[in-house]
């Protein structure tokens, strides 16, 4: 695995476009990213179709064609130096395959910043565009509305990188040891629903694995995992780190799992490093070479995520 090619960090003035490629935005919650973000003097833009929800599927953020034509133009605008995702929920699968992938490629390389279902679009910038992205706070959710931690942690990211290079959120070892990489991953069951499909990466090997999940009880979580170790998805694979696990059950009926099927990998595993769906999650880089270090709990990137 291969470290990947590092966008351009921001600047005061940067014009960022907040695009929904899964589910639908509570308008309120919106406004209030678009404000923090122009407190940063960020000069945030929402796609046209941002607010709208699908007539028939109303999980969705509006029709396929619509989200895709949103991310689309929103990459391809050469004006727009960062792109951010309004939320997680579902439906970015159902859009990945309608993008012109080397359209947006011709673009050049500008910053990405989503998590969740996101998970499904990393998978494809990395394998298409081979592109450093972002795993962090939606613009529209909760958490960066609210959490002063998870807002400063992307804030810091975006414009000064160097200063975030180590990740850090009193995690523990669940199996010992350091080990090096290429940072990747994302929501569990995102990875393990994405195995085979023609935007995902094959498999792990040489990679430092960072996954959470949300409202998975133990027995699901167990289910990703084994699919992934049977179709080989993790083997070489060389550290994991987990995040945050939000209404998967108490987490003492987790760590069993997580013992149980990646004990017998033999690589360093550190739990609740403090991303995915967690208060003042921290924004983690996908694509960068780093060190994972289980008895401290830390992630240290070689260097920083952006240019």
């Amino acid at each position: 695995m291969k470290n990947l090619v590092r966008p351009p960090r921001l600047a005061p003035g940067a014009r960022v476009a907040v695009v929904a490629p899964s589910g639908p935005i509570v308008e309120e919650r919106l406004q209030a990213g678009l404000d923090l973000l122009r407190g940063w003097d960020l000069d945030p833009v929402a796609a046209p179709h941002v607010l709208d929800r699908d007539p028939a599927l109303g999980y969705l953020a509006g029709t396929d064609a619509d989200r895709a034509a949103d991310l689309q133009a929103a990459w391809c605008d050469p004006a727009v130096d960062a792109v951010i995702c309004a939320r997680g929920g579902y439906g970015a699968q159902r859009v990945v395959d309608l993008l012109d992938w080397d359209a947006m490629r011709a673009a050049g390389p500008k910053v990405f910043v989503g998590f969740s279902d996101s998970t499904t679009l990393h998978e494809a910038f990395a394998v298409r565009l081979g592109l450093v992205t972002l795993y962090g706070p939606v613009a529209a959710g909760v958490d960066f509305v609210k959490s002063a931690r998870a807002q400063d942690h992307l804030r810091a990211t975006l414009f000064a990188p160097e200063t975030v290079r180590t990740l850090t959120s009193g995690g523990t070892a669940l199996a010992p040891g350091r080990a090096r990489g290429v940072t990747l991953g994302g929501c569990l069951t995102l990875l393990s629903s994405g195995y085979g499909t023609p935007h995902a990466r094959p498999g792990a090997r040489g990679g430092l694995l960072l996954i959470e999940d949300i409202a998975e009880p133990p027995y699901s979580v167990d289910r990703a995992l084994t699919q992934l170790l049977r179709t080989g998805w993790l083997d070489g694979v060389a550290g994991i780190a987990l995040g945050s696990w939000k209404d998967c059950g108490p987490y003492d009926s987790l760590r069993p799992v997580f013992a149980d099927r990646l004990g017998a990998l033999g690589v360093p595993v550190v739990e609740e490093l403090g991303f995915g769906h967690c208060e003042g999650a921290l924004t983690v880089p996908l694509g960068v070479s780093a060190e994972l270090d289980a008895a401290a709990g830390t992630l240290t990137l070689d260097e920083p995520a952006l240019l």
